[in-house]
Parts: C-alpha cells; structure tokens; sequence
C-alpha cells in the first residue's frame, strides 16, 4: 500500500526551496554589519523567515504535524550557515537527510566518485538509517535525554550549540506557563552536561496576544527576557513575533503533540517512514511560494533584550570564544570581513 503524503515531507520541499534561493549555489549573505565604533552586529534575514513561517500556514499545518515549530528550526540553522558554519556542521541540515553524524559525511566524501554517488542517493532517498542519519537528534543532558531543535555537535568537540524552539498560535493563559515551566526544565538539564555549549531558547509566538491577552504577553515577554539572564539557564533567548491574517489561522489545538516516551541515544527514528510521497509537483513549488499567506515579524514590538539580531550574536559569538582560532574558522572570517568594510 503506498504511504500518504505527509505534511511535514511537503513542508520540507517548500522550506528547501525557500532557503536555496536565499542562498543561491550555496553562496550565503554576510549577516554582520559594522555599526559605530567597530561594534558588531548579526543582521538576520527576516523576509526569508517570513516566507518560512507562511508555510506551515499555507499547509494548515497544526501544531501535532511539528512543522509549525520547524520553520523556525530551519530558519535558525539557515543563520548559522550565512554567520559562517557549514551546512554539514548545523543540523537540521538544508538537504535530506537533516542529522548526520560528521565522520559520516568525512567518510562519504572520501569514497570513489561512482560509490559516493550512490551512497548519496541512498541517504537522500532514506530519511532515517537507524544509528546512523535522523530527521532529529537527541542530546544527553545532566540526567535524561532531551531533542534538540537545532545543534552543532561532533565526537571531537561534544555539543557546541544547542538550540530549543517552541511556538504558540492560540490558548496563550492556557499553554504559556507549560511552556516557560518546560523550558526552564529543560535548559537546566542540557546546561549542566554541557556547560561550555552555546544553549539558546527561541519563542515563536502570534502577535495577536497583544490584543487578546496583553497581560499574558507582559508576563510572558519578562519570563522570556529572565531565561536568558539566569546563570544556570540558557545563554540567550529570543522572540519571534507573528502578525497574520485570522483567515490563514492554524488549526486550534490545545492538546500538545503526543509524548515520544522515553528517548534512546542518538537521530530519532523518523516517524515518516522511508520514502513518504510529497503531494507536491515539480514545477508547483516556484508559485506556491510566491502565493504562500503573508507574514510579518514585528521588530518594533519585541524588547531588545529577545531580538534575533541579539540572541544569533550571542550564540555565533559564545560558539567562536569557547574553541580555538582553528576551528570555525569561515564564521571567523565572516566576522574580520565586516570589520573590514568601510
């Protein structure tokens, strides 16, 4: 029997797509720009997020499909590619499959032509080779095993960054205080294993609370901004906030997607199954992204201290200082690039 199109198989053709013509060849835009006196600062691209974010919309993709939450995964990775980081060293990677290993893709790379070929086809063909390649990955953390959204990990160095990303449409008095309580669970647990780690927490929220709910938007803004200035909590934290039209609304589901259970070491299996059609045709996905729901992020309306611009300098950055001059060195030179400039 053939297997349904998933939403989330549809979802990734339109986020690869997206982020291909952000950068095309492969070719990243510079994100830091020099401001007054030699300051640094990590310029994201917010129209490539904003297409991002009108997929999940587009799909009527609810919060149980897990794509809304990925289109922030795939946005944070593609920011850490253009700060310097190689598609192969930030999961989820920008081609199928999303985690693999590092001496995976070392060994890959040293095959004959005709053998690298195949086995490339294969990986791309498999999303998920038990033990080996995964749409998603877990991290050990100080007592129990956590996935991660988006990271940077390899044998040589142990995790480096680790990112969690959460988002919430609706039901905000409802679902908040599950969220920031899991949250602080959580950073507390990786932080300790991993106390060199870049951790960072990213909030993606709609921007109708301000009007439906202000006084949980206040509380949840300030909880926010006190997540990332802890010292046994994360690094940084951000916000991404919403606006969109009430008539592309996703599905109102207050029930959180269900448990995995307890988590088994290493790429998690992917819940797909091999080979999952895309509904999507060859030459659709050019005008379907040019027709997905509008999206803007309001910039004005997020306190400072939860800017992207601010939390991908401070995990860019923590990332750099804690290795030595050898290692990442393109993000580096992205960096001297700016300063450079006149």
């Amino acid at each position: 029997m053939a297997s349904r199109p998933s939403a989330k198989r549809d979802a990734w053709r339109l986020f690869d797509y997206i982020v291909a013509q952000a950068a095309p060849g492969g070719m990243h835009t510079n994100p830091w720009v020099k401001g007054p006196e030699e300051q640094l600062r990590f310029e994201p691209d917010y129209p490539t997020l904003e297409l991002l974010l009108g997929v999940p919309l587009h799909l009527k993709a609810g919060t149980q499909s897990g794509v809304p939450a990925l289109a922030l995964d795939v946005w944070l990775s593609y920011e850490l590619r253009r700060a310097g980081f190689s598609s192969d060293q930030v999961w989820p990677r920008p081609t199928n499959p999303r985690v693999v290993p590092a001496p995976v893709t070392a060994l890959i790379r040293s095959l004959p032509v005709k053998l690298r070929a195949e086995v490339e086809e294969r990986l791309q063909k498999q999303s998920a080779i038990p033990g080996v390649t995964s749409s998603s990955a877990a991290i050990l953390g100080k007592n129990y095993l956590k996935q991660v959204d988006v990271l940077m990990t390899d044998w040589a160095t142990g995790p480096e960054l680790l990112v969690s990303t959460k988002r919430m449409d609706s039901s905000y008095g409802k679902n908040a205080p599950n969220r920031v309580e899991e949250s602080y669970g959580d950073a507390k647990n990786l932080r300790l294993r991993h106390p060199l780690a870049a951790l960072g927490f990213v909030f993606g929220l709609r921007s109708d609370i301000l009007q439906k709910e202000p006084k949980t938007a206040d509380w949840l803004f300030d909880l926010l901004v006190k997540l990332g200035q802890e010292d046994d909590a994360y690094h940084a934290t951000c916000l991404v906030l919403m606006k969109y039209a009430d008539d592309v609304v996703l599905p109102d589901v207050e029930m959180e997607p269900p448990s995995e259970g307890i988590l088994e070491p290493g790429p998690e299996p992917d819940k797909d199954g091999e080979e999952v059609p895309t509904s999507i045709p060859d030459g659709a996905v050019r005008d379907l992204v040019k027709g997905l729901p509008q999206v803007t992020i309001l910039k004005e309306r997020i306190p400072p201290e939860l800017s992207s611009g601010r939390f991908l300098d401070a995990m860019v950055t923590r990332v750099l200082r804690a290795t030595p001059v050898n290692m990442h060195e393109q993000a580096r030179h992205r960096r001297a690039l700016a300063l450079q400039e006149e």
